[in-house]
């Protein structure tokens, strides 16, 4: 397919589609739109800032143009699930925004606002609800919404919703709707984990698997490179990278909301316009911050993982990653923020000492070595190897000696003029000279301070007495195996 009005769709569709300027599909909108259109559940796996909304929005709405009807009070006929209100508002745009000739009802039903408005709207019927799962759960245990006439449902950036603990209230709002088989549903993810397939198992029916991009790989146009630098040098590289020519509109992501505040005022003391944006910000707060981004009188959004979800903004040519995220698969959504609408752009993550494994993990993922650069004060310390990195070279070999540790300050420590014999803890008789005879029979724990663990038996098990978080529960992988359909066929 080359062209829109080459996929069947209602004129009133592509009407709009014409006066928005929109002629040629993308790759996943060309390969979902006809499957979707025939009546299947789709599994749609693209990267974000590929086109996936109007993936889905167009044919559901080529659906409900040919199936008028009306739903019934605080029913609906189409439920969209986002991770964000920012995504729900930018999905009931799209809605809008291609249905214009329509005539159909779309409501976003989400937090950070009044329940009076959106039960309202709910009490009418409509045609179209684009959803965050928590209030839609709110809207459901009051009964001011029901989904058993839902026909069509959506789950979009379902990957993100797993990640944010959306898990409860989804198979909630699912066992409110239709079942399987009975409703049509579209699953959309730019990454694919094993929760993720699970899920996928349990709402689709015979779904047809639709795939632009292979699974956590970055996008094509987007410029990577690393910068290596200490912990403390962050603010000063952030500002630095910021003042440089050719950098337009720039996210700088934070691993915490609180992080996100403190580097806006170290920003702002720097002279330069910024705001934050995550959950603890009022919705008044997240539409002002975002409408100051788009407008460019404050060019510098400041986000967490989740409140970046729904920025759909042309024209962001840097993402700087202040901190690298904890889930690899992070990255590659951080990243598609730029980049959008076959336009090129840069993204640069900051990396201290104690991001390297995470580094690692990303490297491993996207399986390429990101362009590095070493800014860190003091390099005599090679840097780790970029890639897929070999844990043996960490491992000290059996039987190797352990290496010298740093010994404190003082006289004992490196310099000093003599050794002097380790102390106990406060109060305990001190220890005797090497080679004199022990005062206690082996044993006796009766001269150890009080609430001191008791040595093990020689010949025991010691690690017996270890602390529950001394455990590594990480090292085992416990998820189930992706179900069958999720395989790619050939």
């Amino acid at each position: 397919m080359t062209a829109f009005n080459e996929l069947g769709l209602h004129t009133s569709l592509l009407q709009a589609l014409e006066e928005t300027g929109y002629t040629t599909p993308t790759p996943i909108q060309a390969q979902a739109i006809p499957l979707a259109m025939g009546g299947r559940d789709v599994l749609g796996i693209a990267q974000t800032g590929t086109g996936k909304t109007a993936a889905f929005a167009l044919p559901i709405l080529h659906k409900l143009a040919n199936s008028p009807g009306r739903p019934p009070r605080g029913g609906m006929r189409c439920l969209v699930l986002s991770p964000t209100r920012e995504l729900a508002s930018q999905i009931a745009d799209s809605f809008k925004t291609y249905g214009k000739h329509m005539g159909l009802s779309v409501v976003t039903v989400f937090g950070g606002v009044g329940h009076a408005p959106q039960i309202r709207d709910l009490a009418r019927g409509v045609d179209i609800v684009v959803a965050t799962p928590g209030r839609l759960q709110d809207h459901l245990d009051s009964r001011h919404a029901r989904l058993d006439h839902v026909q069509v449902m959506v789950l979009d950036e379902a990957d993100q919703m797993l990640d944010k603990g959306f898990l409860p209230p989804i198979r909630k709002i699912l066992r409110a709707t239709p079942p399987t088989g009975e409703r049509q549903t579209l699953f959309f993810s730019a990454t694919m984990p094993t929760e993720i397939a699970k899920l996928a198992g349990e709402m689709l029916s015979n779904p047809a698997r639709v795939e632009v991009t292979p699974v956590a790989t970055t996008a094509e146009r987007v410029k990577q490179r690393v910068i290596h630098l200490e912990a403390g040098g962050k603010r000063a590289m952030l500002a630095e990278l910021l003042r440089a020519p050719g950098v337009g509109r720039a996210l700088v992501f934070s691993r915490t909301k609180h992080g996100a505040d403190k580097i806006v005022k170290n920003l702002e003391a720097d002279g330069l316009a910024a705001n934050a944006i995550h959950g603890n910000k009022g919705q008044t707060q997240r539409e002002r911050a975002l409408d100051q981004f788009k407008r460019g009188t404050a060019p510098i959004l400041v986000a967490t993982d989740i409140a970046a979800r729904g920025i759909d903004v042309d024209g962001v040519t840097h993402v700087i990653q202040h901190d690298l995220p904890e889930v690899p698969e992070t990255y590659v959504h951080r990243i598609g923020r730029t980049a959008r609408a076959g336009a090129s752009g840069e993204a640069i993550a900051l990396c201290a000492p104690d991001d390297q494994d995470k580094l690692r993990a990303i490297e491993k993922l996207t399986r390429q070595a990101i362009p590095s650069e070493d800014r860190r004060t003091d390099q005599s310390r090679a840097l780790p190897p970029p890639g897929n990195l070999d844990v043996k070279q960490f491992v000290r070999p059996h039987g190797a000696p352990k290496p010298k540790q740093n010994q404190g300050r003082g006289r004992g420590g490196p310099g000093g003029q003599q050794q002097r014999a380790p102390q106990g803890p406060r109060g305990a008789a001190p220890a005797a000279p090497r080679g004199a005879a022990s005062s206690a029979p082996r044993g006796d724990t009766s001269f150890a301070p009080r609430g001191a663990a008791s040595p093990a038996p020689r010949g025991g098990d010691a690690t017996r007495s270890r602390p529950e978080r001394d455990r590594n529960w990480r090292e085992g992988d416990f998820r189930d195996t992706a179900p069958g359909f999720i395989t790619r066929s050939r």
